[in-house]
């Protein structure tokens, strides 16, 4: 590899970096400011929520890192454009072959990265991420409920109150569990109450002593009350509540399903690496400017080609999802039609060629 090549690999690599830097904070700022607005903190604590937009920060990735390729391309290419500098290098003898050669060698091994983050990374953070949501939607999982406090879930229409809690020894006093489903509406009360495992399948359970439940049903007037000395209530398993989720199903068991949900999700995944290696092909022609053209003008017209390739990767998604497009050619002829636009517009010389033999 030649000086300029190393030239061009670096004036490309330094935005890279920066971009991908500022992209992730801003996602995960943006994350943070929506799990408290929904006060995720009060049900799941800090150190999960912390937990929790790390793996939505890796699901991004896939996304953000092809941002931060094409990006980088424009704006290091860019200003070698502006400042005379691939003039020079085209006067001495250095053609648009040794600027595409360099990007491609940036480009493939981070498309790789971003196969392997698709692939293999966004089931993975998917399902952990699933699990922390039915963990905390979960109804009594007391530990992270500070006393004096109600604690609401909209999902299963659950309200849990408990006025006091020993923190060393778990003990609780004085409990209000609020539970409705359908027509029926459940009040439990207990003077104590404690959280600790079953030995024998290892689930959480809630101990409940010396309490009333009350029973209500709207469409009847023959409510229940009942009185107990111990009543035993298990946390639902998060595992199983989740179901199954194919955004974190494992890309091998992808393959083998004729879903087209299923075959949406793995093309969608297989796909990201190539139109990472697309995406920063394009950006070589979108860089090319004069010292009076203004910068305005190339970066939105970088962005309206980033926009439009996105959604319309989204579009062609849905319609394998909803069977309008058949597998086969499913999502790829998006990617296709990229590739086309791309190869013309690197290559215009030969477009020239070929548009003067159709005249």
């Amino acid at each position: 590899m030649s000086h300029i090549e190393r030239y061009i690999i670096r004036e490309i690599l330094r935005p890279f970096s920066f971009v991908l830097i500022i992209l992730v904070g801003l996602f995960a700022c943006f994350s943070g400011a929506r799990y408290l607005a929904e006060a995720v903190t009060e049900t799941l604590g800090v150190y999960f929520m912390v937990k929790l937009i790390l793996l939505k920060t890796i699901i991004a990735l896939e996304v953000l890192v092809p941002i931060a390729l094409y990006t980088s391309v424009v704006i290091g290419l860019g200003r070698l454009y502006r400042d005379r500098e691939i003039v020079a290098l085209s006067a001495a003898g250095a053609g648009a072959k040794r600027i595409i050669g360099p990007v491609i060698v940036i480009s493939i091994p981070i498309a790789l990265i971003v196969a392997a983050l698709s692939l293999y990374g966004r089931p993975w953070a998917y399902q952990n991420s699933y699990l922390l949501d039915a963990t905390a939607r979960a109804d009594l999982n007391t530990d992270r409920f500070q006393p004096g406090r109600f604690y609401g879930n909209e999902d299963s229409g659950t309200v849990i109150f408990i006025d006091k809690k020993d923190e060393s020894s778990g003990e609780m006093t004085k409990v209000f569990y609020y539970t409705r489903k359908d027509d029926v509406s459940e009040v439990t009360a207990a003077i104590h109450a404690r959280q600790d495992q079953d030995m024998e399948d290892g689930r959480l359970r809630v101990s409940l002593n010396n309490g009333l439940v009350y029973r209500l049903q709207r469409a009847s007037q023959e409510d229940e009350v009942v009185r107990y000395e111990k009543l035993v209530r298990y946390h639902e398993d998060p595992e199983v509540s989740i179901g199954y989720k194919r955004k974190a199903e494992l890309t091998p068991a992808l393959l083998k399903s004729n879903s087209p949900e299923d075959i949406a999700e793995v093309q969608w995944r297989l796909s990201r690496p190539v139109a990472t290696l697309l995406l920063a092909l394009i950006a070589i022609p979108l860089s090319r400017s004069s010292p009076r053209q203004g910068k305005n003008e190339r970066v939105f017209m970088a962005a309206l080609i980033f926009a439009v390739y996105y959604n319309l990767s989204g579009v062609a998604q849905t319609w394998v999802e909803q069977g309008v497009m058949d597998e086969i050619p499913g999502v790829w002829w998006l990617h296709v039609l990229m590739a086309l636009i791309v190869f013309l517009s690197l290559f215009r010389r030969f477009t020239r060629r070929l548009l003067r033999a159709f005249r």
